[in-house]
């Protein structure tokens, strides 16, 4: 199914969307991206539905032929504070104050969203695989998510967020097990099945 350029008409929409809610470590990553109507982006589509190089490939025409992008980021400390839901909120709205065009509406990826002062919102179910800006700003949000996990794996490489981006694998918990946790962990999660200590 071919992607919708827009939800409501004659209105400049932003698309918004985050990546990393579901991991143990690092922080929540949102993007935030206003699309011409007719933008040429061969192949958008849900991040999810792409593999790495194809992501790799459309962030940069993303950026380059967006109206307006931005990406911002929520850290651990603040994740483990407000919690994940309201942190990924919030982190959609530093990206949306980050655009240096106003949007009149935003699209929401998901069921639930704080509004944002004075610009209405429509949440949507899969909104990723049904909207183009929402596809581009998943796009961008797991992108430059990714990359910034391959800096702090070189910081704590024991972690193997390179290839875990850290999301709760098998050889992710088994280097918390053996490790312990590092101040990139959301202790707030459960890290392993007892409580851990922070190394």
């Amino acid at each position: 199914m071919a992607l919708a350029a827009y939800h409501l008409k004659n209105l400049l929409e932003a698309g918004c969307d985050e990546a990393g809610r579901g991991c143990l470590a690092g922080p929540v990553v949102a993007a935030a991206v206003i699309l011409p109507p007719r933008v040429r982006l061969p192949g958008l589509d849900d991040s999810k539905q792409l593999n790495e190089a194809r992501r790799d490939a459309l962030r940069p025409l993303i950026e380059e032929r967006a109206i307006a992008w931005a990406v911002a980021i929520v850290d651990p400390m603040e994740i483990d504070a407000i919690n994940i839901l309201n942190a990924s909120f919030r982190a959609m709205h530093l990206a949306v104050d980050a655009l240096h065009v106003r949007p009149e509406h935003l699209l929401i990826d998901g069921t639930r969203f704080n509004a944002y002062t004075g610009i209405p919102h429509s949440c949507h179910i899969r909104g990723d695989g049904r909207f183009r800006s929402i596809a581009a700003a998943s796009i961008l949000a797991k992108t430059h998510r990714d990359e910034l996990m391959q800096r702090l794996h070189a910081e704590y490489p024991i972690y193997g967020w390179a290839v875990n981006k850290g999301y709760p694998t098998g050889g992710h918990r088994s280097a918390i097990e053996q490790h312990g946790p590092c101040i990139h962990h959301r202790m707030s999660f459960r890290l392993l099945k007892e409580p851990v200590a922070l190394i």
